[in-house]
């Protein structure tokens, strides 16, 4: 499997591309993709431009990971059309110009997010399962929409609908540990939002897998079999940090402090990997408790 990433540079990215042999890796900056990812070939390319044809030879398929970070920066309207900009207009470059090889690559495997279901309280979401009608759901359907059009010429389209990555050396959970080791965690709003979260070493083994199996196509939740409520995840880590967790964090502070981007915070998706389950995935952290106590080991010996 020759690979060409998009994206390399970031968290999940950056893991994937450890299990690939010498991928192609565009972006902006080759210089630093280089220092950074090492054993790749890089290749520079601008979203708003073309790609370049020659990226593509030899690459049978595509990992496509780009696109504005939703959690650094408060949503304003500038933020929110670089986050749908990143990811609609991104991909449909992509597309296009694989749609002009003469032999385009047999794969593309392009991230999305459980975003696409917008808040949904305790029902149980599968692949099937209709989008929500916030703004990240918009940016999902239009997103999973630009990847689909790839389809037209032969090639089989995987949509990652990824959900909370949990990462020792990145992803949200280093940003979420840091509260809790100080004695100042605490359950998000009123706790009962559903999390549906993986571990990172899933997330590239689902990828893979992805990859491999040609029967898979469409979208494909990229989460644990076990969700978890704000308020389980919570006990979770205090318990894993034996650390307190007595400080919830109202609704109204969420607002103040992050504006739009609170109601994802709060937002309840309680996603089930319906498809991944049935094609035979074998997960190796179906349970939070062992998902955490793997990722604080890796951080306590680092």
């Amino acid at each position: 499997m020759h690979c060409l990433v998009t994206g390399g540079t970031g968290f999940v990215g950056q893991h994937l591309i450890r299990k690939l042999d010498h991928p192609v890796v565009v972006g902006r900056n080759p210089e630093r993709i280089k220092q950074l990812l090492g054993n790749v070939t890089p290749f520079q390319w601008n979203p708003d431009e073309p790609f370049s044809h020659k990226i593509f030879d030899g690459v049978d398929t595509v990992f496509h990971l780009a696109g504005e970070s939703v959690y650094k920066g408060r949503w304003n309207a500038a933020k929110k059309k670089r986050i749908k900009k990143s990811r609609v207009e991104g991909t449909r470059s992509l597309v296009s110009a694989m749609g002009e090889l003469e032999h385009p690559p047999r794969t593309l495997i392009c991230a999305s997010a459980i975003g696409y279901y917008g808040s949904r309280g305790d029902e149980e979401l599968t692949e099937n399962s209709k989008p929500g009608n916030d703004f990240l759901s918009e940016v999902c359907v239009a997103w999973e929409n630009e990847a689909g059009r790839a389809e037209e010429f032969g090639v089989r389209v995987v949509s990652l609908r990824i959900g909370v990555v949990l990462g020792a050396d990145g992803g949200a959970l280093s940003q979420m540990l840091l509260p809790f080791k100080l004695g100042l965690g605490g359950r998000l709003g009123n706790g009962h939002q559903y999390m549906s979260w993986i571990h990172i070493d899933d997330m590239i083994g689902i990828m893979l897998h992805a990859a491999a199996d040609k029967t898979l196509h469409g979208p494909l939740n990229c989460v644990s079999p076990s969700p978890v409520t704000n308020r389980q995840f919570t006990r979770e880590i205090a318990g894993a940090l034996h650390r307190p967790a007595i400080l919830p964090v109202p609704d109204f502070v969420l607002r103040a402090a992050l504006g739009e981007f609170a109601t994802v915070v709060t937002g309840s998706q309680r996603v089930i990997p319906e498809k991944i389950i049935q094609s035979g995935y074998p997960f190796s952290f179906q349970n939070l408790s062992g998902a955490l106590e793997d990722l604080l080991n890796q951080s306590r010996s680092t």
